[in-house]
């Protein structure tokens, strides 16, 4: 599994994930539907456009197939 940082959206180490845990996501498989998905880094879970436009550095936009 990989780790990226939500705010400048490249891998990151378990180590740099652990030390920073509300700004950095666990990716365990891509996004397998097609078009963009947004996912918060704090909860994991997916969010809607809106909430990621107003949470820029704790949302990662994960693009589909």
């Amino acid at each position: 599994m990989a780790n990226r940082s939500s705010i400048t959206g490249r891998y990151i180490s378990n180590a740099a994930a652990a030390r920073h845990p509300h700004t950095s996501v666990r990716e365990a498989g891509g996004n397998t539907e097609s078009g963009t998905h947004n996912r918060s880094a704090i909860s994991g879970r997916f969010i809607s456009d809106a909430a990621a436009a107003r949470h820029p550095r704790t949302s990662l936009t994960e693009k589909g197939r």
